[in-house]
This record gives C-alpha cells, structure tokens and sequence, in this order.
C-alpha cells in the first residue's frame, strides 16, 4: 500500500509542481521530481528547508541552497535567492495527497477487500508517512496546515474506501432470486414437459 501511495504521488507531484509553482524556487529546491516534495513535510508547510548556520539568529540564518555540492544560491543576494518559499507549492502537494487519497480508495478496495480491515490499514500508511517524513527532515511535523491535511485525507480514505466495500459486500452477499411469479411459472412449465 506504501509503495502504491508514494507511487501515485510521485506521478502527481511533478507535473503539477512544474505547471504551478515558480520554476526559480523550485530549482533552488532541487526541481519537481525532488524526492522532498513527497517526503518532506516543511514543503507542504510551505517552509523553508535550507539549512543555517549554527550560532546565527533564526531570522538571518539561511546562507543558501546547495545540491550535489554546488551552491545555488546565497540567501539574501540582489538577484539571487532570497529564502522565501513558493507558498502555491504546499497548496499543490496538498492538492496531490487529496487526489492520491481517491486512488488509495481504489487500492484498498481492490487489495484489502474487508471493510473492517481498512481502517487499520489507511492509519498504518498515515502514520508511516509520518515517521519517513519526520526522519527524512529531522524535525517532527509541526506545521497546522500539514496535520490538517493529512487528517483530512486519513478521513476521506477511511469513510469512503469503507462504505464501498461494506456496499460490495452487500451485494456479494446476497442472492438476488427472480419474482415468486416467475418461479411458479417455471415450475408449471417443468412439471407439463415431464409429462
């Protein structure tokens, strides 16, 4: 179910991350198809994730961006990276999570199958995206915006992937017979050609 999720998300993310989000913040970020914008949560937060300095105030401490040993930017610069974040690429990721919950609903209604079982499944995913998240960035989630999100999506999952399994298992269940007026006629109809 884990791989099926972040499969979904990692088809979503990047087309729409390039379609919607400012390309120069998204380059000093290390581009669409960074595996940051799926696992770590301060994008969704809308947060910055380059690391200061130690021993430097919290408003002054970003001194760049830095991918594959290069730096990209320098901060505070004239014409360079200022240190800000694009703040519509955590409305797209969440957008993402949204929309992957639909395809999550799919998968757990195709893999799972037992109503009673998926909620235990839906949390598990939710709460081991938090722990991958909370060590890929070092830092627990302490974003509203992000718990809101994921609540949200846990919800919607849970409630519809529940009440469509609950409903194929109704019909899976029980057998449909035709109208007693039909029944008799067959009867009749099988008891003149033995004769």
């Amino acid at each position: 179910m884990q791989t099926l999720h972040y499969l979904t998300l990692s088809v979503l993310i990047p087309p729409l991350l390039s379609f919607f989000a400012e390309p120069g913040a998204l380059f000093f970020e290390g581009g669409a198809t960074n595996v940051g914008m799926i696992m770590d949560w301060r994008e969704m937060a809308g947060r910055p994730t380059v690391r200061g300095m130690q021993g430097e105030d919290r408003w002054n401490a970003y001194y760049g961006a830095w991918s594959g040993g290069k730096q990209l930017g320098s901060g505070w610069v004239e014409g360079m990276w200022d240190g800000r974040t694009d703040p519509m690429r955590g409305w797209v990721i969440a957008f993402s999570w949204m929309f992957a919950s639909f395809a999550d609903i799919y998968y757990l209604c195709i893999l799972v199958r037992r109503p009673r079982l998926l909620l235990d499944f839906a949390l598990t995913l939710g709460f081991s995206h938090i722990v991958l998240t909370t060590y890929y960035s070092a830092s627990i989630p302490t974003s509203l915006f992000f718990w809101i999100v994921m609540f949200t999506w846990s919800a919607t999952t849970v409630t519809i992937a529940e009440q469509i399994c609950v409903k194929r298992e109704m019909t899976e269940g029980l057998v449909i017979s035709p109208p007693r007026d039909e029944v008799d006629d067959l009867e009749m109809g099988e008891l003149l050609r033995r004769d």
